[in-house]
């Protein structure tokens, strides 16, 4: 059961600590902070919805948006081009726990030779890979603060990095999809093993376990077992009595006083009113598009360019992870709409191979993606009917036998990737909208395509029928926003530093994926949190030394 706030702060006060987002990393930071005796609010664009208004609704949550934001994002390629309403799209969620309500809940670490491989690879043209100023080292820790807080299920697989602590709970049971990928993946030589997953495998914390309903990816969670921030960490957090989760506020501008202090955020309530939520200090998490184009409208004399840009790095480098799937049709039912989204996992492909002529590395799972209506929209294979009677029958007679393989891989930074502000299109509020401009690397569509032909390969080993793959590349959708405030020592080429506090500005803080200096294989959420985790506790301790 969800608590409803703890803490009511007048809006004309003063508290310590303002967090703009609710998600991965500001429901964590949230609870850093309250914990430790600060007093904070949390700014959250959307509602707060308690688990008995959650819904298993295809139609409303993945074709209408009525878990997302209510603001308009264009794209395009590249700077030459026109950004289109409609040409993109972020698949993300705006209530209290963000997109961490409606996400898969892969759980994947990085491993240490993300941290470092600018040092190991050199150069890749095209690209601005840089190394991490922390290494695995230093965020395994707060890695074994998620599983244990947040709630992890699985167990340690034969490339998994070093781990400090057990996993505290056992993985979840395995599906077809889980059992025949392992068949095949074997027969292959490779070493497949079982997913871990921010779903409760068993009770935990106080929680649910998983009733195996079907519904993650999309869809909140009305057991609780989801390990969310809005289920984890945010009530720990309003329990303190320091804590305010404030919904329906949406951030305009972060304040800035004549010393370069910010002093407060500028945010519409939910009747569209202007109010300032002053504080000593302020932590950005609106996620790694919503974070930096909040800086970029901030702007003042002082940072002419957007609040924090000295560098000219806030809105530069997106990246999204390349993501494939190919799906394969079997003899018999699979069941695979029950339960949750995915049960295994190889990483045989995790590395970098300089063999295969191109940067990037990466992880295949087996899963289920497609509820009934994205599935009668375009499942089927490519050389099945659109309409007709026979239509009909391939969609009825296709979707309990078919599984998807799916390839999560790098992606590159590239400069030219990034978030602006629109110059003309508005949204409801008046503010800017999105202008996101992103074109795939060369190395990254080469990577997706080898993770396409590994995904086919387990597929025909596991015995499939029929086997047959969706387009590679980025095409105007994705769900991981990266890269776009970058942590790094050195003031001329980052935004953060190793304690996420902006180069330029000493009491303003970003943690969310903006934060991130490589993308990882294709699952960011755990180490946003880990992040979130270490971020919090060195905010905190920051303030607690008087350097704030």
């Amino acid at each position: 059961m969800q608590q409803r706030p703890a803490a009511k702060f007048p809006i004309d006060s003063t508290v310590d600590f303002v967090i703009v987002g609710s998600g991965a990393a500001g429901g964590v930071v949230a609870k850093q902070l309250s914990t430790r005796g600060y007093s904070v609010v949390v700014l959250e664009a959307g509602p707060r919805l308690a688990p008995s208004d959650f819904k298993h609704d295809e139609f409303g949550y993945w074709l209408n948006g009525d878990l997302g934001p209510k603001t308009p994002v264009t794209w395009r390629q590249t700077a030459e081009k026109e950004a289109q309403v409609g040409a993109g799209g972020i698949f993300r969620a705006s209530l209290v726990g963000g997109s961490s309500v409606h996400f898969t809940a892969n759980f994947w670490r990085l491993h240490d030779v993300d941290f470092h491989e600018r040092s190991l690879l050199g150069a890749i043209p095209g690209a601005n890979l840089a190394d991490w100023p922390i290494r695995y080292a230093d965020l395994e820790p707060y890695y074994t603060m998620v599983d244990w807080e947040v709630g992890v299920s699985g167990t340690p697989g034969p490339f998994d990095p070093p781990r400090s602590k057990p996993y505290p709970m056992p993985p979840l049971p395995v599906k077809s999809s889980g059992v025949l990928f392992e068949r095949g993946a074997r027969k292959l030589g490779l070493h497949p093993q079982p997913s871990p997953m921010a779903i409760l495998s068993k009770p935990f914390n106080g929680r649910n376990n998983c009733q195996h309903c079907g519904y993650c990816i999309g869809f909140g969670c009305e057991f609780g077992a989801k390990s969310s921030s809005l289920a984890s960490v945010i009530p720990v957090a309003e329990a303190t009595g320091k804590c305010e989760i404030r919904p329906n506020s949406y951030a305009r501008k972060v304040e800035l006083d004549a010393k370069g202090r910010v002093t407060g955020v500028i945010y519409f309530d939910a009747d569209k009113k202007e109010q300032l939520q002053r504080a000593k200090a302020v932590v950005l998490s609106c996620n790694g598009a919503e974070t930096p184009k909040l800086l970029l409208m901030s702007t003042s004399s002082q940072f002419p360019d957007g609040l924090a840009n000295s560098s000219g790095y806030v809105g530069k480098h997106l990246m999204f992870n390349g993501n494939t799937g190919s799906l394969g049709l079997f003899e018999h039912p699979l069941n695979e709409y029950k339960s949750v989204q995915v049960t295994r996992l190889v990483h045989d492909f995790y590395n970098s191979d300089p063999k295969r002529g191109f940067y990037g590395g990466g992880g295949i799972d087996a899963r289920f993606q497609q509820y009934p209506i994205i599935w009668g929209l375009g499942g089927l294979p490519p050389d099945a009917p659109t309409w007709g009677s026979e239509y009909k029958k391939l969609l009825g007679d296709y979707f309990n036998r078919t599984m998807m393989a799916a390839g999560h891989t790098t992606s590159l930074p590239v400069e030219s990737n990034n978030v602006t502000l629109h110059p003309t299109v508005k949204d409801d509020w008046g503010l800017p909208a999105l202008r996101i401009t992103y074109k795939d690397h060369d190395d990254d569509l080469s990577m997706m395509k080898f993770m396409v032909a590994r995904s086919e390969e387990i597929l025909h080993a596991a015995g499939a029928q029929k086997v047959w793959s969706g387009q590679v590349g980025v095409s105007g959708g994705t769900a991981h926003l990266l890269g776009t405030c970058r942590m790094g020592k050195d003031p001329k080429t980052s935004v953060i530093d190793i304690d996420h506090r902006t180069h330029d500005v000493p009491n303003l803080f970003i943690c969310d994926g903006s934060s991130l200096v490589t993308s990882g294989r294709g699952q960011p959420t755990m180490t946003i949190m880990a992040l979130a985790f270490r971020a919090g506790e060195r905010i905190a301790n920051l303030a607690k030394r008087g350097e704030l």
